[in-house]
């Protein structure tokens, strides 16, 4: 008996599925970080004015 060749179409399809949620993860992750660093960045330049006596 003959096997019906498998079809590529589902395996390429969730490749590129996988890959475009793997970047928008890491998008996400970098946003997030970019956030972080310009809030920690607010918060010291606060704490530098109320140190200094500036408030």
């Amino acid at each position: 008996m003959k096997d019906k060749p498998q079809s590529m179409l589902l395996p390429i399809l969730a490749a590129v599925v996988l890959a475009g949620l793997g970047r928008m993860v890491i998008q996400k992750i970098r946003d997030d970080r970019r956030a972080a660093g310009a809030a920690r960045e607010d918060l010291g330049k606060k704490v530098s004015e109320v140190m200094r006596g500036r408030h």
